[in-house]
């Protein structure tokens, strides 16, 4: 068992869930300790398994999840579509075709049947979508006050080739990082959903499934890494691949796609785009000579916004956005949460 580094938090707070430093602390110096294994690698969002398949051409990957947005409906789609296309996407991001999925449903006591039935609507319509089938589930209800309306938890089964070689130990100086659209869309719609703040808007959520961009990138030589932005959004990925990389990530926000709605609440209410969650889009690096063929192909899967947003430089291990007046901001790791429940 690795040597452990001792969690400075007596009590878990939202903020060791919003994909930020504190979640990292958390999953590193408890989860990974006690549980260590050599099979276990907590940097990925899925995991390889020690299974071939036709003749060692395939490998087989998983991934698992869990889902506690609220509200449970919001514009773009709802918890049962989000779980969908959240696994779905954990896997294609990793490189491999997404094929099964198993479902844990959380119910709480009260929960109106008819939302029930919209939610398990919406997932039946995403799997469709995603050429997936759920093939197994547990359910448990909970009384009434316990369960936040409905939690689900989820694990997803995919094949990849085995030759593909991605991931942060990829990812050097000289690199180029890619966005495949814009970001905040999803965390900015869910908050809206929400009504806080006297805020009301009809911006959409951009959930949906990332595998016909991953498809489209893995055509690429020189593709060296894919993520989700999730939690935390484009600039804890950013810091992971600092760390990774013992490198400078140097972001450009002039070429950053926000939409307006997303800036103009962002304004509002002092929040960073940078760290708002997406639901269906992909951060990327590439050799340097890639970049520019993958952008051209995700223009032409109608990724009209997609970006070529910074790159890798020798340097210490931080993120550093330059501003559109040509100044320079580091953007700190994540700490707080903005906006928990997101996802």
């Amino acid at each position: 068992m690795p040597t452990r580094k001792k969690l400075q938090d007596d009590f878990i707070t939202l903020a060791h869930g919003n994909g930020g430093r504190y979640m990292r602390e958390l999953i590193e110096q408890l989860f990974a300790h006690y549980l260590h294994n050599p099979s276990l690698d907590t940097s990925v969002d899925a995991a390889r398994l020690a299974v071939e398949l036709q003749g060692g051409a395939l490998e087989l990957m998983v991934t698992t999840d869990g889902f506690t947005v609220e509200p449970l409906e919001f514009p773009g789609g709802n918890i049962g579509s989000l779980a969908v296309h959240g696994t779905v996407n954990d896997l294609a991001v990793s490189g491999a075709t997404p094929l099964y999925l198993t479902l844990n449903a959380f119910i709480e006591e009260g929960l109106e049947v008819a939302l029930l039935e919209r939610i398990l609507a919406g997932m039946a319509e995403a799997c469709r979508e995603c050429g997936v089938y759920i093939v197994a589930g547990d359910t448990k209800v909970v009384r009434r006050g316990q369960g936040g309306g409905l939690y689900l938890a989820t694990t997803g089964i995919g094949v990849r080739p085995s030759t593909l070689r991605l991931g942060l130990e990829h990812v050097q100086p000289g690199d180029k990082i890619l966005v495949s659209g814009s970001v905040g869309d999803h965390g900015t719609a869910v908050m809206l959903a929400r009504e806080q703040f006297g805020l009301k808007g009809d911006l959409q959520s951009d959930a949906a499934s990332v595998f016909p961009i991953t498809q489209a990138l893995l055509d690429i030589p020189g593709l060296r890494f894919m993520r989700d932005p999730t939690r935390g959004g484009i600039a804890t990925v950013a810091h992971e691949m600092a760390r990774a990389a013992s490198a400078t990530i140097r972001l450009f926000e002039s070429s950053i796609p926000v939409k307006g709605p997303v800036r103009a609440v962002c304004e509002m209410l002092g929040y960073d785009p940078y760290y708002l969650a997406c639901e269906g889009r992909v951060v990327a690096v590439l050799a340097p000579d890639s970049a520019a063929a993958a952008l051209s192909a995700l223009h032409g899967r109608a990724c009209h916004d997609a970006g070529i947003i910074g790159t890798v430089m020798d340097g210490p291990a931080r993120v550093v956005l330059e501003t559109r007046l040509g100044g320079e901001r580091i953007l700190e790791e994540l700490e707080d949460d903005p906006l928990p429940r997101i996802c």
